[in-house]
Parts: C-alpha cells; sequence; structure tokens
C-alpha cells in the first residue's frame, strides 16, 4: 500500500469526455471553438471595459470581474482538456491536478458571488435611480467584489489542503476530464468523513446564500416594476435587467441540474455534458448575452474598432 501511495502522488489518470477513439478529433475541434470564442469574448469584454470612458460604471465595474472569473475556470480546465483528446495517455500530474482543483474552485466560486452583486446592483439601478450613483459608490463595488475573492481563496485552499494532505489508495483514476472534488474524494483511504462535510457546508453556504442574494434582489425588482404605469419605463427595466437574468438562469439552472438530479447508472455521463457546459459553453455564451442585448456594448466596440483602424491607418500613411 504504501509502494502504491507513492506511485498515485506522481499522477491521476483522467477518464475524459469520452473513450471511444473516432469522437476524440471532432470533439476536439468542436471544443477548442468553443474555449477559443470565450477567450476573445471575456479578453474583449474586460480591454473594452477599461478603454472605453462610457463603461466606467459599477455594472460594467462587475461585468469586467464576471469575465475575468468566466476566463480563469474556463482556462483552469480547457487546455488540459483539449490537451487530452490529442495524447494517448491522459494523466495529470500531482501537484498540476491540486493546482486545477484550487483554481477552478477559486473562480466558479467568485462567479457565484459576482453575480449576486450584480443582482444588487441591478435592484438599486431599478428600485432607487436617483441614489444609484451615491449607493453604488466605487467603494462599495471593490468591497463586493474583493469579499468573493477572499472567500473563493479561502474555500478553495482548504478544501485543496484537506483533500491532498490525506492518503490516496492505489486506485488513481478520475472519472471527470478534470480534477473536482467530489471525484477525488472516492479515491482516498483515509476518513472522508470530514472533508464531505467541510465541501457540504462551504458549497451549501456558497449557493443558497448567494441565491437568497438574487431571488430577493429580483423580488423587489419585480414589485417596482409592477408599480410603475408607464409600459416604456417597464420595458427599460427589463432590459436593464434582462441580460443578467439570463445568465443567472443559465449558471444556476445547470447548477441544480447537476447536484439535484436523482442519481443513476448514466448519472456521471450527464453530470459530464452539464460540468462541460458550465466550464466551457457559459463562459462562450456570457461575452455574446451582455453584448448582442447592450446598446452601450456595442456603442463601445464600434467606436473602439474605428478607433483602432484610424491608428493603423495614420501607423500606414507614416511608413509609405
Amino acid at each position: 500500500m504504501e509502494q502504491q501511495n507513492l506511485t498515485v502522488l506522481k499522477e491521476f489518470i483522467l477518464m475524459g469526455i469520452t473513450d471511444r477513439p473516432e469522437l476524440q478529433a471532432p470533439f476536439f475541434g468542436m471544443f477548442l471553438v468553443i474555449y477559443a470564442v470565450s477567450v476573445v469574448g471575456n479578453l474583449g469584454l474586460i480591454i473594452l471595459t477599461k478603454v472605453d470612458s462610457r463603461l466606467q460604471t459599477p455594472m460594467y465595474f462587475f461585468l469586467t470581474h464576471l469575465a475575468f472569473t468566466d476566463l480563469g475556470y474556463s482556462t483552469a480546465v480547457g487546455p488540459k482538456m483539449l490537451l487530452n483528446f490529442l495524447v494517448d495517455q491522459h494523466t495529470i500530474s500531482y501537484n498540476w491536478c491540486a493546482t486545477q482543483l484550487t483554481f477552478f474552485n477559486m473562480f466558479i466560486t467568485s462567479e457565484i458571488f459576482l453575480l449576486s452583486a450584480m443582482a444588487y446592483d441591478r435592484y438599486v439601478a431599478i428600485c432607487n435611480p436617483l441614489l444609484y450613483t451615491v449607493i453604488m459608490s466605487q467603494r462599495l463595488c471593490q468591497l463586493l467584489v474583493t469579499i468573493p475573492y477572499l472567500f473563493s481563496v479561502i474555500f478553495s485552499l482548504v478544501i485543496t489542503i484537506k483533500i491532498f494532505v490525506l492518503s490516496f489508495c492505489g486506485y488513481n483514476v478520475i472519472r471527470h476530464f478534470y480534477c473536482d472534488s467530489l471525484s477525488l474524494v472516492p479515491l482516498l483511504c483515509s476518513d472522508t468523513h470530514e472533508i464531505k462535510l467541510l465541501i457540504l457546508i462551504f458549497s451549501a453556504f456558497t449557493l443558497v446564500s448567494s441565491l437568497l442574494i438574487v431571488l430577493g434582489s429580483y423580488m423587489l425588482i419585480l414589485a417596482a416594476i409592477l408599480r410603475m404605469h408607464s409600459a416604456e419605463g417597464r420595458h427599460k427595466a427589463f432590459s436593464t435587467c434582462g441580460s443578467h437574468l439570463t445568465v443567472v438562469v443559465l449558471y444556476y439552472g445547470t447548477l441544480f441540474f447537476i447536484y439535484v438530479q436523482p442519481k443513476s447508472k448514466n448519472s456521471s455521463d450527464t453530470d459530464k455534458m452539464a460540468s462541460l457546459f458550465y466550464t466551457l459553453v457559459i463562459p462562450m455564451l456570457n461575452p455574446m448575452i451582455y453584448s448582442l442585448r447592450n446598446k452601450m456594448v456595442k456603442n463601445a466596440l464600434t467606436r473602439t474598432l474605428n478607433m483602432c483602424a484610424n491608428i493603423l491607418l495614420k501607423i500606414h500613411c507614416k511608413i509609405c
């Protein structure tokens, strides 16, 4: 057993998405496109909100951090998953598995609380528009971002350290396409009661507290909209929170589908598909949702592209 533990400490084997060789190349091409679009979209959104002065508002401040977390957890998983499509041995080193688990948990937890902060921001914008700039001060915005980051760092480090200080058995096959805490716990030889309890407490607190903030904010928003007399005012209010509400439904819907569905013999494959959706597809969709449904973002993109075109034209003229 001691010799087996030494072997396990060097690497794990990821089962991946599929074991069918004929699907490796199509899946690689599809997920490469999804990941590339996600990187370009989120990086572009971050750059756009930084360079355009009209997007220097609390809403776009949160949107920048949402894009950063999207980019973070998709990058923690995506490149390694794509690499495994190209090689025969789907292995991941012990240290990289711990690193992947830490960063994935950190970014995914941060995003959940950022969605809550954005819901509160939309509540203030609709229910207290005259006091919006006073309430959503720069200090409060920074606080609403800093607290989730600190909590997520503590959560991810505690879970990772608790898992990796315990002893693993000889069986080192992870039934997933990345190092996930729920997939690593069954491989432990030590008593897992404490780590399971920690995961449950942290996860329950994160999901329940953030969901309560989101639901509370949108109940107050709905009540405010119903009190509005003009159809134009209602339409403007709905358009203000439409993009965020779409992202919230996609995100929480996927998480509840994974953790609430009854377990069956096919649940492992279903969990993988759902995990693919929120680790790669949702980070790709978020920039599109906020860009296509937002005139300010589209106008800012047009201005930035025109500015870049003018700069390139001036450089070309100087060279010529």
